[in-house]
């Protein structure tokens, strides 16, 4: 029986680094989501037309946080302020800009308690998401490992003791994913 190391290994290492991947993603997704508080990362998916570029706004200006409930963008180019806010209207932000031709600002509102459930059922569903993407994963894994098997590249065995280890990667991703949704909530409720 030969056992093909280096053909585990990568598929231990893609399977590694789709998890982080994943991860990481959601990090970024829940980073969008605003608590009551400002948060600069609200504006990270939004794009501005930047002489015919796509550009995303913290590209292309200075964000800061004044105070905890203000939000504060002073584009490089003053002639993309009304671009800036027309974005800002157009995307799911739900905060109504205000500029003075110069510096344009977000005044987050205090989040009511229906709002803050909401953002709470958002912030699990999206968890829920990414375990699913990550269980999904775990089968394309399993399932290169069984073809290996039935290919008699490695043991019945092997394939159990990989199962394992899949199961406790698995495990350490999910467990990262319910800590960010939870860190997440306890934001939201944050008053």
């Amino acid at each position: 029986m030969v056992f093909n190391v280096a053909e585990v290994q990568e598929a231990f290492d893609l399977y590694e680094l789709e998890l982080m991947s994943s991860t990481d993603h959601l990090k970024g997704e829940l980073s969008t989501i605003r608590a009551g508080r400002a948060n600069p990362h609200i504006l990270d998916k939004i794009v501005v037309d930047y002489y015919g570029t796509m550009t995303p706004v913290g590209q292309m200006a200075n964000i800061v946080v004044p105070e905890a409930r203000l939000l504060q963008i002073s584009p490089w180019d003053a002639s993309m302020v009304k671009e800036i806010v027309k974005a800002i209207n157009a995307s799911d932000v739900g905060i109504t800009p205000t500029d003075d031709g110069k510096v344009i600002r977000l005044v987050f509102p205090q989040l009511t308690e229906e709002r803050r459930r909401d953002l709470i059922k958002q912030v699990k569903k999206t968890g829920e998401d990414y375990k699913v993407t990550l269980r999904n994963e775990r089968r394309d894994i399993v399932d290169t490992m069984r073809s290996l098997k039935k290919s008699n590249l490695i043991t019945e065995d092997d394939l159990a003791g990989f199962e394992k280890e899949i199961q406790r990667m698995l495990d350490g991703a999910v467990g990262t994913v319910d800590a960010m949704v939870k860190a997440k909530e306890a934001e939201i409720l944050e008053v």
